[in-house]
């Protein structure tokens, strides 16, 4: 870089100015452009460290500058942004509304709260029955009403889903929650009417889902569609490589079956409080397979 030997006044005025002049002719991005700001910053802190060592102000800024060396080498890898997915995104981004995450919180801390009452009741407390099913019934109803809300707002690849279908997806959350909810007080109380109930909102939430699916259409914006469509392409490994997709499939049914064989030995041993950890366990193992399989690299 070539220094100038014509600046005056304070170092801070010298380093800007041959930053600036160092800059000069090179087409700016919103990367170089924070590059910049950080060699200023940088550059600003050392012309005070000369300074402080008796370096006049005017040959500390060069000095540091020189110490710099060619920006131009220091850019490489940050040039000009090519046409894609991240300015597509940066130019339809959608903040989220504030009120809808205040509503989330809320509603996310009704339901935790149903859930500490649900297993105090299962490990240290005698919650009345009524609590329970209060408990139950928060939990399945604050669920459904952040899906609902979740599905309704506009994010910044998607359409805002219509109010009904929202309602729709909500009220399958809430029977889905609703059946997890009456197996628990069933096994709690022992009453038949509970394991019924929850065998038909099962039924119902798993219909409900189906018809729901089924008839969904395209929320994607303009922008998302045709980024999918460009990469469309790719494939993914488990077409590309039947025998890693056989793999795969071995590897989820020996992890379900001893999963299973840990939820009889948990509940049959500690109870069934506890035994639901080997599920939360298959599905992580699960999700690591999915992760290291699928988006490994190709050789």
């Amino acid at each position: 870089m070539t220094i100038p030997n014509d600046t005056a006044g304070g170092y801070g005025i010298h380093v800007h100015r041959l930053l600036d002049e160092a800059f000069a002719g090179i087409e700016m991005t919103q990367d170089r452009q924070d590059l910049k700001e950080e060699m200023r910053a940088n550059l600003v802190a050392r012309v005070a460290e000369l300074e402080s060592t008796g370096v006049a102000p005017q040959a500390a800024a060069r000095q540091a500058t020189e110490e710099l060396g060619d920006v131009r080498d220091i850019l490489d890898g940050t040039g000009p942004e090519p046409d894609g997915a991240a300015p597509d995104w940066m130019a339809h981004r959608v903040r989220p509304d504030p009120m809808f995450l205040v509503r989330a919180v809320v509603l996310s801390a009704l339901a935790t709260a149903g859930l500490v009452v649900l297993v105090l009741a299962a490990t240290l407390l005698d919650v009345p029955f009524i609590g329970q099913v209060a408990a139950v019934v928060a939990v399945a109803l604050a669920a459904g009403a952040v899906t609902a809300d979740a599905l309704h707002q506009e994010t910044t690849s998607n359409h805002p889903m219509p109010t009904g279908r929202a309602l729709g997806y909500a009220l399958g959350a809430v029977l889905a929650l609703a059946s997890l909810g009456a197996g628990w007080l069933y096994l709690s109380e022992g009453d038949l009417p509970w394991l019924v109930g929850g065998a038909l909102t099962v039924v119902a939430s798993v219909a409900l889902f189906t018809y729901l699916g089924a008839t969904q259409t395209n929320r994607h914006k303009e922008w998302v569609v045709r980024t999918q469509a460009s990469h469309a392409q790719m494939g993914d490994r488990f077409t590309e490589d039947p025998a890693a997709a056989a793999r795969f499939g071995l590897y989820v049914v020996t992890n379900w079956l001893l999963v299973l064989a840990a939820f009889v030995v948990l509940t049959l041993t500690v109870g069934w409080a506890w035994s639901w950890l080997a599920v939360l366990a298959g599905f992580v193992t699960m999700m690591l397979m999915i992760a290291r399989m699928l988006f490994s690299p190709r050789p």
